[in-house]
């Protein structure tokens, strides 16, 4: 009894100790982060709800309904059998120990084993899992390649260890204390598998038993505890980060809007910015301490992985590898952070001034210390994340989506473009034509404000324009103000879809206006391609406009501009009702006010613009539309609504060279044109052109079928309202 005491507590004393040492280590270096933005910590109804959703519930794990049923076995196994862990150590000092009240229900011994029994059985499925998904030959498309595969199958070996030495501690003890003959742990008797396991050593005798369930006690706590200190050092470390975690996210979730840029804590003030204000991430310790979170909480299941467009297309950007690469290359640095050197001088190569001879220069993932984070010149090949990495990304947010613990993959890979392009002005030499088209001519483009109402001359009807009529502010008898966006106003296919929706809400009585040549760009691109000052530029224009002409409500049919408009001018001041054309389009047909009467007989398939979907949320104003128009049959393509595969354009992607691996709109297109369908149909100019593009490549050569149309939706809607109005001949997706 007395061996067993002092061997239990020396065992958890030391092995708790380094746990705890390798926690506090990990604490510091979270510290050397920056500060979060104002407003990171939620309210406390908000988190609690997210944990009970998120951690208790694992509702995000059970969306893969195999794994997650198999991870939610496992963790709500352990909760329960925490209760058994109390009960261990309280047998250290007295044998017959139970929990107070309940200790001798036999339900509870019940519960403790079909818990136990789940989470052997959640191991197996975990086993097979690996197993059947592990990297092969084609080890890209496992979404297992790159993890740390030898800690996954050891911590699988940890579990069933836990849970073996818990049904051995059991069935010993039921034997060397009699509980069938006595009322002495009554609660075993509910214990199932542990009775089972008693049945074993039974023919022992008490005193065997007696000592074989201290035997079994010790070896439980110490595999127990052991695990404990693992889980510290390795990717398991989630078991703990996961909750903080969930608690900091962005609510409702990192998506939409992107964060404005802060540099200490603080909104960085463009027209008056201080000597040391970060432009960006350019060191990992510019990082916030969040982001250092999100590296730490990576789970490496490799859901982000395996939905990436551009890991899909052999690009080299995995989002879980790029958080895996941040986290390593964080311990690597973490001896000069926490000195407070900052580490070796990049130019000179020298080590920093009070950093200790011994401290090695490389961690365990090969990369120097002080490696730059971005590779561009004068960096070189040297740097922590390769140029290709950080540029491939559309920024569709799949990652985010798809993420169980919460990891804000989007805003750190903007964090760092922003580096790459306001500090080292370094990035794809295609996309500068359109950042100074953005800055000389308001679109991407360089079409210029001149030719912002071409696309209205073919209409029947006058398009008001605001100032036209004398007046510098929106007359009370208009219900929206039409925001065109460049796409919409100078490019030849989206043209088509503005003039469409203005005809429709002609048609439904709606009285809109446009802002005509005082429309720019909304930023969208230039933001996303890290050149936060030229957002910055544009959307004020846009808000003093938009605030001077009083604008109220809002309708807009460029994905981008929807979510610029209504997720991001509100941090520059500009808040205003805003609708996705799709949205407003099924309320008037649920009003009544447009009613289709046209039989098209077409079979579409809908594909979900990232930014208006995933990033927003709209689902099912698109999908009501279509199934709104009579003899038009929908089929969803396998990948859809939340898991829809990006079209490639977005993170200004639609204005760079895509030269990496195969083609994200081609892929996707491929998976649309597998459905079978005669026209796909998108709701985003973007979406229109990048598959409008995949289906002409696509299109068999010499092929004497039909082309397959890309159209948007409202294009669809307005042939099936004004039959007899003659429709426009769609572009060939040939020329």
């Amino acid at each position: 009894m007395v061996v067993r005491l002092v061997l239990g507590v020396l065992m958890t004393l030391v092995l708790l100790g380094i746990a705890g040492q390798r926690l506090f280590f990990l604490y510091r270096l979270g510290r050397t982060g920056q500060p979060v933005e104002p407003g990171r910590r939620g309210e406390p109804a908000t988190t609690l709800r997210a944990e009970l959703s998120e951690v208790v519930a694992q509702r995000r794990l059970l969306r893969w309904t195999g794994p997650g049923a198999a991870h939610a076995a496992v963790f709500w196994g352990f909760c329960v059998l925490l209760l058994t862990v109390f009960e261990a150590y309280g047998s250290l000092f007295d044998p017959t120990f139970q929990i107070p009240v309940i200790g001798n229900w036999p339900v509870l011994g019940f519960v403790e084993d079909l818990f136990a029994l789940l989470c052997l059985a959640a191991v197996a499925a975990f086993a097979v899992i690996r197993w059947r998904e592990a990297p092969t030959n084609d080890g890209r498309r496992s979404r297992f390649f790159g993890s740390h595969l030898g800690a996954a199958w050891f911590t699988l070996v940890m579990i069933c260890l836990v849970v073996v030495t818990l049904l051995l501690t059991r069935g010993t003890q039921i034997n060397a204390q009699e509980v069938n003959s006595t009322d002495t742990m009554r609660f075993l008797r509910g214990a199932f598998a542990s009775q089972w396991v008693a049945s074993w050593f039974e023919g022992l005798g008490p005193e065997t038993n007696e000592v074989l369930e201290t035997v079994f006690l010790l070896l439980g706590l110490g595999v127990l505890l052991g695990f404990t200190v693992f889980v510290t050092y390795s990717k398991h470390l989630h078991i703990l980060l996961s909750i903080p975690n969930v608690a900091l996210a962005r609510r409702p979730r990192a998506l939409g809007a992107l964060l404005p840029m802060y540099s200490g804590g603080k909104e960085v003030d463009f027209e008056d910015p201080g000597d040391d204000d970060l432009m960006g991430v350019g060191k990992v310790e510019d990082f916030t301490w969040k982001g250092l979170l999100d590296f730490g909480t990576c789970t490496e299941c490799g859901r982000c992985q395996s939905q990436c467009p551009a890991w899909n297309t052999d690009k080299p950007l995995s989002p879980k590898l790029l958080m895996m690469t941040l986290r390593d290359h964080a311990l690597a640095k973490a001896p000069y952070l926490l000195n407070g050197s900052g580490g070796t001088d990049a130019d000179q190569g020298t080590v920093a001034e009070g950093v200790p001879a011994e401290v090695p220069l490389v961690g365990e993932t090969g990369y120097d210390a002080d490696s730059p984070l971005g590779a561009y010149t004068p960096h070189g090949p040297d740097a922590v994340i390769d140029q290709d990495v950080l540029w491939s990304c559309t920024t569709c947010g799949a990652c985010v989506e798809q993420c169980p613990v919460d990891i804000e993959h989007v805003d750190h890979i903007v964090d760092m473009r922003r580096y790459q392009v306001l500090m080292e002005g370094a990035f794809p030499e295609e996309a500068g034509t359109m950042l100074t088209n953005l800055e000389h001519a308001g679109d991407p483009w360089g079409r210029g404000a001149s030719l912002r109402m071409e696309w209205a001359e073919p209409l029947d009807f006058t398009v008001r324009v605001v100032g036209d009529d004398g007046r510098d502010t929106i007359p009370d008898d208009v219900e929206y103000l039409f925001w065109v966006g460049c796409a919409g106003a100078v490019d030849d296919v989206a043209q088509r879809t503005t003039r469409a929706v203005a005809t429709l809400l002609h048609e439904a009585g709606v009285e809109f206006m446009v802002l005509g040549d005082g429309e720019t760009c909304t930023g969208d691109p230039a933001r996303r391609m890290g050149n936060e000052f030229l957002f910055q530029m544009l959307a004020q224009a846009n808000v003093e406009s938009l605030n001077a002409v009083g604008a109220r409500a809002i309708v807009a049919t460029c994905a981008h501009c929807f979510n610029t408009l209504a997720n991001e001018y509100p941090q520059l001041g500009g808040t205003y009702e805003v609708v996705h054309h799709t949205d407003l389009l099924a309320r008037l047909v649920a009003e009544g006010r447009l009613t289709p009467v046209a039989d098209i007989g077409e079979k579409v398939t809908y594909h979900d613009p990232c930014y208006l979907g995933r990033h927003n949320r709209i689902f099912a104003p698109p999908r009501e539309l279509l199934a709104a128009v009579p003899g038009l049959t929908l089929t969803e393509m396998p990948r859809n609504r939340e898991r829809s595969f990006c079209c490639g354009a977005g993170g200004a992607r639609m204005f760079m060279d895509e030269n990496i691996g195969t083609r994200v709109n081609e892929n996707r297109t491929a998976e649309a044109l597998e459905t079978g369908a005669t026209t796909i149909a998108a709701a985003c100019p973007f979406c229109i052109t990048m598959l409008g593009d995949g289906a002409t490549t696509l299109r068999p050569e010499g092929s004497d079928a039909p082309a397959v149309e890309v159209t948007d939706i409202s294009e669809i809607l307005l042939r099936s309202v004004r039959p007899a109005a003659p429709a426009e001949a769609p572009a060939d997706p040939l020329q």
